[in-house]
């Protein structure tokens, strides 16, 4: 049975600050926690109802579904619930190409980028340091996995940009063609705030402006979702780099 402590712990879990302090994250349901698992982050204490972890039992806690659902962020709790450690931010590695987030406030878009990251095989994705944690248990679920093998780093944005000898690119509303647009294998990506995108100071530090064209005939769609956004562009950018 989950002591009162234990609980409150877990809950506290689900805000950034008590994150930061404490250094865990929650992992949620059999596939995300397997994930986790088998990657090098480390587990705290695995609650489950069902014995089908293979992890040291002085790590596993099995509980009662009435106490999976008091600590679950979930409306219909999968099996089991994880905390994990925070491992060490790691530095970028400025090789191959990166996505680098400007402002990103939906956990949801988030957890998508980084799922989209770890299938185009991106390895790190920098974001700046008023996008959204990756640990939010809502970016953690949209992973499915993902952040396992995606190093995601929070830095002062323009500071990493001016040190970068890398090309930068940025998506913007108006700018050269992605499609006829002749696309490096490496370089870094930028894409901007759901609402406001790139903002000027981040601008100013694109030396090269790119656009999804529109092809509809009402012209009324006022912009796509980033993590749409996203998906056109790391597709765009790993279809051109074949035979090259």
């Amino acid at each position: 049975m989950l002591s009162k402590n234990q609980i409150k712990l877990i809950k506290s879990l689900g805000q950034k600050k008590y994150r930061q302090q404490l250094g865990l994250f929650i992992v949620e349901g059999i596939k995300g926690i397997n994930e986790f698992l088998n990657s090098d982050f480390e587990l705290e204490t695995l609650y489950t109802t069902k014995s089908i972890f293979d992890v040291p039992a002085n790590r596993i806690l099995e509980i009662s579904e009435v106490d999976l659902k008091k600590i679950s962020t979930l409306k219909n709790p999968n099996t089991a619930l994880a905390v994990f450690k925070m491992p060490k931010q790691q530095d970028p590695s400025g090789i191959g190409l990166i996505i680098a987030l400007d402002a990103i406030r939906d956990p949801g878009n988030l957890g998508t980028i980084i799922r989209l990251c770890d299938w185009y095989g991106v390895k790190d994705l920098v974001c700046s340091l008023n996008t959204v944690d990756c640990y939010n248990t809502k970016v953690i679920q949209a992973t499915m996995g993902s952040l396992t093998r995606v190093n995601v780093s929070y830095l002062n944005l323009e500071t990493y940009l001016e040190s970068s000898i890398t090309e930068v690119f940025g998506a913007f509303m108006n700018g050269e063609n992605i499609y006829t647009t002749d696309l490096p294998n490496e370089g870094i990506v930028i894409l901007g705030n759901e609402a406001n995108g790139i903002s000027n100071v981040i601008e100013s530090k694109v030396k090269r402006k790119v656009t999804i064209p529109q092809f509809g005939n009402t012209k009324s769609t006022e912009s796509l979702n980033v993590a749409n956004a996203t998906a056109i562009v790391l597709s765009e950018f790993r279809r051109q780099s074949i035979g090259k």
